[in-house]
């Protein structure tokens, strides 16, 4: 630092060079009327001079005895703290600290300013249908939400170098996690990689929620799960898929069967005040699919029969509608997400490393794709080329039109998961034509979740967004 910068200014704004003294004790300084200590040397004046500069100094310490009481003290504590490293520079420092404090108030009620204007912009919203879904009275809220494993977390350190330590803590994740809970108000509860189950469903069990969980197989020590507001709904039945069982490696998947409580219905669900004509039943699935990118003929199968089951379970069940969710790990440019709006995929038209699209985009192909046998009977379960599901899938973001700032040409969000090596959509809630979407809460831009660099944050739990909905039944009911 060049002391010989730093200039004294005058009341009238004049500025002169300024040359430290030697150090002095602060409680033997004297000091003028605003707090700082006065410059080391001073020009001759006349006597006249000298008596009016001291009664103006009478009256300005006269009038601002409050503010030089703040200023004095905050001046005294930044001597204190600068004279350990630098005697030298002491006197310079405190000398700028003092004469910039009313400066600092200033730029301290910007800062304010431009916290609550941040808050605004992180803020979720809720975007409503264009469609008038005023006549269908039943409704429920669901979520999706991959929550991160704690201990895959703190296996991928790398994915989470940007984020401060304690915000990969559990204890504080799960406290955001009740939070947007609370906020969002969600019947049915889809959760990924849970590794902390007993500890969330303590957590949900005094929000109301009762819940049911499946762990991967192997190794891996998180599972899927999925909660229900008790009041609400009664669980009919419960299955789980452990695909290791079919040679498609240790994901799990869930399926619940659950009936709406008639008396709870209509008016617990944001519906009008009309009673619900019959119950409702339907089905839940969630699951968490295989990440390896490589491996698209394990991620067809373990979605086929997923698939397959709910499509089984609405029949048994008196061919009742179907929601769907979870972490897909595909993109919505992939051929598993035509697989699954259009119900059919040729798979020898695409790249085994292309099916998900994490590794290349979903493009035209004029040939053939080479397929060995047994990766063909992984991802069809018979050897065919060809997919086909009957379940007719509908997106619930894709079904509530959004703004090109939080969506992609699709309707998806433009990214429900973040963190030092992706950034872009995974997650997903489908469901068949027999529900309608009645509004979606809206992800976050790309330009605000980037100023994070990464999830979990501070107001974010997970290196994932909570996918919610509303969905409303379409039809009169179908009674069990």
């Amino acid at each position: 630092m060049h002391l010989s910068r730093f200039t004294y200014s005058s009341d009238k704004g004049l500025s002169t060079p300024y040359a430290p003294p030697k150090f002095k004790s602060p409680g033997n300084m004297g000091r003028i009327g605003d707090g700082r200590y006065p410059p080391a040397e001073q020009p001759s004046r006349s006597s006249a001079s000298k008596r009016s500069r001291t009664s103006q100094f009478d009256v300005g310490q006269h009038r601002s005895k409050k503010k030089q009481r703040v200023t004095i003290r905050q001046t005294e504590t930044e001597t204190e703290t600068l004279t350990l490293n630098h005697t030298s520079t002491s006197y310079t420092r405190t000398y700028a600290t003092s004469s910039t404090y009313s400066y600092n108030r200033r730029k301290e009620k910007r800062h304010k300013g431009k916290s609550k204007r941040t808050s605004a912009e992180d803020k979720r919203k809720w975007v409503y249908s264009t469609h008038d879904v005023s006549p269908y009275l039943d409704r429920v809220v669901f979520m999706s939400y991959n929550i991160l494993g704690v201990k895959n977390a703190a296996n991928h350190e790398d994915l989470y170098h940007n984020v401060a330590p304690k915000y990969l803590d559990w204890d504080y994740r799960k406290r955001l996690i009740r939070k947007e809970i609370r906020e969002y108000n969600p019947g049915i509860m889809c959760f990924q990689e849970v590794d902390c189950y007993d500890d969330l469903d303590y957590l949900l069990q005094k929000e109301g929620f009762k819940g049911v969980y499946q762990a991967r197989t192997g190794d891996a020590c998180d599972g899927c799960a999925i909660f229900w507001n008790r009041e609400l709904f009664d669980l009919l039945h419960e299955e789980s898929i452990e695909f290791q069982k079919f040679d498609l490696r240790n994901n799990v998947c869930q399926l619940c069967v659950f009936k709406m409580n008639v008396k709870n219905s209509s008016k617990d669900m944001g519906a009008s005040n009309s009673e619900s004509i019959s119950s409702r039943s339907f089905v839940v699935g969630n699951i968490h699919v295989l990440f390896n990118p490589n491996r698209g003929d394990i991620k067809l199968g373990q979605v086929r029969l997923f698939l397959e089951s709910a499509q089984r379970l609405s029949l048994e069940w008196g061919d009742i509608p179907v929601v769907l969710a979870g972490d897909l790990n595909s993109m919505p440019q992939s051929a598993m997400y035509q697989f699954l709006t259009s119900s059919k995929l040729d798979i020898q038209m695409h790249e085994r490393k292309q099916i998900s699209g994490q590794i290349y985009p979903l493009q035209n192909r004029s040939f053939k794709s080479r397929w060995s046998d047994e990766e063909l009977r992984l991802a069809t379960g018979t050897g065919a080329s060809h997919l086909i599901h009957q379940l007719q899938l509908r997106s619930a973001y894709a079904g509530v039109p959004g703004s090109s700032g939080t969506r992609d040409n699709s309707g998806e969000p433009l990214v429900t998961s973040y963190h030092s090596k992706f950034m872009g959509t995974v997650d997903y809630i489908w469901h068949t034509t027999d529900f309608v979407p009645v509004r979606v809460l809206d992800t976050l831009p790309i330009d605000v979740l980037s100023r994070t660099r990464g999830l979990p944050s501070k107001k974010w739990g997970s290196d994932h967004l909570a996918l919610v909905c509303e969905l409303a039944f379409t039809d009169g009911g179908s009674e069990t």
